[in-house]
């Protein structure tokens, strides 16, 4: 059968009697071998055929002799569409380490394993909306720019279309938002909630996914300043409802992965394998990355209050044996990724829903608990991440909620569209956030968000 396709040159090699070329069109990690005879191909045609190059290729497809691939074309004609000077081009077929791939995140598609992580990336996303539709939510587009802070963290980008140099000043000296495009202070948004609060509270359940921003100056392996967040918001859900959702909506996504990205996750998992031979014995993970995602499907989610969950650690072994970075010394402590880990990996050996924390390390709209010392909040950990998903029942009663705000210094009149929605038919209603980089890293098995995103912007990095 004579066949007729396109792609880049992932690898060359042969000898004057025939040639194998490795095509790969992006649609999947597996290439097709191309057996090009010099007999038949010109010799000035296959001097281009080197890795980076695009071809256009028809040929017989047949049967290979050959052990690596079931089937093979035998070139009849190739056209070189475009060339890649083997001096120049840095993608040549040897290992690249991730921080020089980085530095070429233009070029970086055109591997195995970032192409692989792209189509997964893909796959997700689909999987996200395909998970919400099925279950009746509307998808909700929530402002990038927007006035608001709702973390309360301040950790903003502004937005501006002032002079830089010579911005208009008030009489205290203070910058005049007035004269600015919207006539007030503006910011890159921290997190679509507050909007998509609005718009359950009218339409039931709402769902968003959309870039979220954060000038949080962390050089870390787990920070970006830029990435993707899906928010639901469900009106007449309290917080065990919440946690319901959110359990079947990881399973689904992570059984999505299982199902639908089985090439990718081989190639990325045997990545991983010859990854960690290097690594001290102490240091390898527990698990391979399918196992790691079966566990997720496979294990009903432990749930645990916050007290529970720090009379565990404070009783563990690696507190005891002061193991841990940060030491749990008592009831109030912020978690950290070791104590979620612990919690996952050692102690309960399955998901965790932690919930009920104290009211000082959580947000102003979270629920408070007829305590007055926790919010309805809960997150859910992961093996190898921690936290993946944090969330709660949010707060329905107006004079709570306004105490809470005044107690934690956000201004009642930039809220007051927000104090609405409890002045006029509030109900309960909750929501959670999944970081979809951190979800990322977990279907992926890589080290480093800066690997699951296309262009990683961070501290001292917006380039492309």
């Amino acid at each position: 059968m004579d066949v007729h396709v396109k792609g880049w040159v992932r690898t060359k090699r042969g000898n004057k009697h025939v040639n194998f070329i490795a095509l790969n069109d992006g649609s999947t990690i597996n290439n097709i071998q191309v057996v090009a005879d010099p007999n038949t191909i010109p010799e000035n045609v296959l001097k281009l055929v080197t890795t980076g190059a695009s071809l256009a290729v028809t040929g017989q497809l047949v049967e290979s002799q050959g052990s690596g691939q079931a089937v093979e074309i035998h070139a009849k004609t190739i056209e070189v569409l475009g060339a890649a000077d083997p001096e120049k081009y840095p993608l040549q077929p040897k290992k690249h380490s991730f921080e020089f791939l980085r530095e070429i995140a233009h070029l970086r598609p055109r591997t195995n394993t970032f192409s692989a992580i792209l189509r997964m990336r893909h796959a997700m996303s689909f999987a996200v909306h395909q998970f919400f539709n099925n279950k009746g939510f509307n998808y909700m587009h929530t402002p990038i720019i927007t006035g608001s802070d709702a973390e309360g963290a301040g950790e903003m980008f502004r937005v501006t279309t002032l002079d830089a140099k010579n911005p208009p000043l008030k009489e205290d000296g203070s910058v005049d938002f007035s004269e600015d495009f919207f006539g007030k202070e503006t910011n890159l948004t921290v997190s679509g909630q507050l909007e998509g609060e609005l718009g359950a509270l009218a339409l039931g359940e709402i769902y968003t996914f959309g870039p979220t921003f954060r000038a949080e100056n962390s050089n870390t392996t787990r920070h970006l300043a830029e990435f993707w967040m899906i928010e639901p918001e469900m009106a007449f859900y309290d917080l065990e409802d919440n946690m319901n959702l959110a359990e079947e909506f990881l399973k689904y996504l992570v059984q999505y992965a299982l199902d639908h990205c089985a090439d990718d996750l081989a190639f990325l998992e045997k990545r991983l394998l010859d990854e960690e031979k290097n690594k001290p014995a102490n240091e390898r993970s527990a698990m391979s990355l399918t196992d790691k995602l079966r566990f997720v499907v496979e294990n009903k989610f432990e749930r645990v209050s916050y007290t529970e969950a720090i009379d565990i650690l404070r009783n563990s072994n690696p507190n005891k044996k002061k193991k841990f970075q940060y030491p749990i010394e008592g009831w109030g402590t912020d978690l950290q990724s070791e104590h979620e880990r612990y919690l996952v990996e050692k102690h309960f050996q399955k998901p965790v829903i932690l919930s009920d924390y104290p009211k000082e390390i959580k947000a102003f709209y979270m629920r408070m608990n007829d305590d007055n010392k926790t919010v309805a909040a809960m997150d859910i950990l992961f093996p190898g991440i921690g936290e993946i998903v944090g969330g709660s029942q949010r707060e329905e009663r107006l004079d709570i909620l306004s105490a809470r705000m005044t107690e934690m210094g956000i201004p009642h009149e930039e809220m007051d569209w927000y104090l609405d929605t409890r002045r006029f038919g509030t109900v309960p209603h909750s929501g959670f956030g999944l970081g979809f980089e951190r979800l990322m890293i977990f279907v992926t098995g890589m080290g480093n968000i800066r690997d699951v995103i296309p262009f990683p912007r961070t501290p001292g990095n917006a380039e492309f």
